[in-house]
């Protein structure tokens, strides 16, 4: 008999991705057949599914805590933000429109039909469904059709367990709070609550522990101390982007406005002897970067506009002149190139721009997007590599007669004459640890070959031991329940 459990959060980024992933690892180490489901994410950090659809990334990496293959019932609705004011809406993998924010209340109707279809065809399969939140239920003038939070656990049945952030502060007032303004019956449906991120000794927080439980009557599972590692693994969100230090390799990425598929820097900065360093808005691309890294975006154009209004151009130029290497994947591909084409207006106002031009390339926006899990080959070593593209457009020009990589048996990427400018459509690509270090062997320095499979496994088993030490595992099992049919 399938149970269903569903964490939710007092508030945005109180850490819900990451201890949906430690518990189902250690569920499964307990020996319940396991699997993750979100009903709605708003992330361009995409992951394709071998069912070939995209999901969020954060539920991805919930699946092989599960031991289980991505596929696009885990995540039904993913909300990809193409502006300020507007989002692509991917239903059950595949687009389905364009809605600005505004229009979106009046589409949820419509989904949530589909989103309880993929929760019960997800549930069939397995012992227990662990389901995550989004946002904060506190937000109750979103509650009227809500698919996330509370609409979603009323219209299947699952319980609820409020997930407060210590580390922001407030969280008697987050969790309290949340009770407050929530209607009797959504009240009804939270059991139990727990405390994230605490730093320090977790036992000068007893009292207010108690505290929370006498006001909301909920069940106390425990304090959940800060994880170290959580940086080895893939971060879900642009705000948990961060810098890492490691050795004399310094690779520099400016973070675009829609900066998207990021995963290609965890590997980056999980080796030893790599230095990552995100150039935020308003700071110089630095002079003494090894590698220039443009990563991908769900808004091409508008971040090339982004780009030169931060002074990047002229800094990307002056480090190829020093004999830098630079490296775009995606979008950033599609910005190296001479020009980019949007006949159709897929991305705004129908026109083309000037790229970058470090490469003789074109792109030509086409609405049709590529969805595909990919082998590939490194041309220059032989080299397995193993990624997924995820993208529109079509590039073409003299500087693709330069392939660096055979994807799935057919020329890929576009290099410049110097070979110090790549580009390619393949993301995930530096998990390929052959492949990684001989492609940084190549900015002067001696590059270990690691396992970044078998590193990531390994801080998902740290975080179930981190999780079952902290936290009352069984008693938050005791309180899943078979959904609603």
């Amino acid at each position: 008999m399938t149970k269903a459990i569903m964490i939710q959060g007092a508030g945005s980024n109180v850490g819900k991705s990451m201890l949906v992933a430690g518990l189902a690892r250690a569920a499964v180490k307990r020996g319940f057949r396991v699997a993750p489901f979100k009903p709605q994410n708003m992330s361009n950090n995409a992951a394709v599914t071998v069912d070939g659809g995209e999901i969020g990334r954060a539920q991805a990496l919930q699946a092989l805590a599960c031991g289980r293959e991505p596929v696009v019932d885990m995540n039904p609705v993913l909300l990809k933000p193409e502006s300020e004011v507007g989002a692509q809406v991917v239903v059950q993998g595949q687009r389905l429109t364009t809605v600005k924010a505004r229009d979106y209340s009046a589409l949820k109707p419509s989904l949530l039909p589909r989103v309880l279809d993929s929760f019960h065809r997800l549930a069939r399969d397995v012992d227990l469904v662990i389901v995550e939140g989004a946002g904060s239920p506190a937000e109750v003038n979103l509650r009227d059709g809500d698919i996330a939070n509370m609409g979603f656990a009323e219209a299947a049945g699952v319980p609820v367990v409020l997930i407060g952030d210590i580390d922001r502060g407030g969280v008697i007032a987050q969790l309290v709070g949340t009770q407050a303004v929530l209607p009797q019956d959504d009240n009804a449906l939270i059991k139990a609550f727990a405390i994230n991120k605490f730093r320090g000794d977790p036992t000068l927080f007893a009292d207010g522990m108690k505290i929370i439980a006498q006001r909301t009557g909920w069940q106390a599972l425990g304090i959940l101390p800060w994880f170290d590692d959580a940086w080895k693994l893939p971060a879900e969100d642009v705000m948990d982007i961060a810098s890492h230090r490691g050795g004399p390799i310094k690779i520099a990425v400016p973070q675009l406005n829609r900066i998207a598929n990021f995963d290609d820097l965890d590997p980056l900065s999980a080796t030893p002897e790599v230095s990552v360093e995100m150039i935020r808005p308003g700071r110089p691309l630095p002079g003494d970067a090894d590698l220039v890294l443009i990563p991908g975006s769900k808004s091409t154009i508008g971040d090339l506009a982004h780009f030169r209004a931060q002074g990047w151009d002229i800094d990307l130029t002056a480090h190829i002149r020093r004999g830098g290497h630079v490296l775009g994947v995606c979008g950033g591909y599609q910005m190296l190139g001479r020009q980019i084409v949007d006949a159709d207006g897929i991305e705004g106002p129908p026109g083309e721009v000037e790229g970058l031009g470090h490469l003789d390339i074109e792109t030509v926006m086409k609405p049709q997007k590529r969805l595909a899990l990919s082998h590939a080959t490194y041309v220059e070593t032989g080299d397995p590599v193993t990624g997924y593209e995820i993208h529109i457009g079509e590039t073409t020009g003299p500087d693709c007669a330069r392939a660096w990589l055979q994807l799935d048996g057919r020329p890929a990427g576009a290099a410049s004459a110097d070979g110090r400018v790549l580009g390619c459509y393949l993301h995930g690509l530096f998990a390929a640890d052959a492949f990684r270090a001989a492609y940084l062997s190549r900015l002067g320095a001696r590059v270990t070959v690691m396992d970044h499979s078998a590193g990531v496994e390994a801080t998902l088993d740290a975080l179930a031991a981190h999780v079952e030490a902290h936290l009352d595992v069984s008693g938050l099992l005791d309180l899943a329940a078979r959904p609603r049919t």
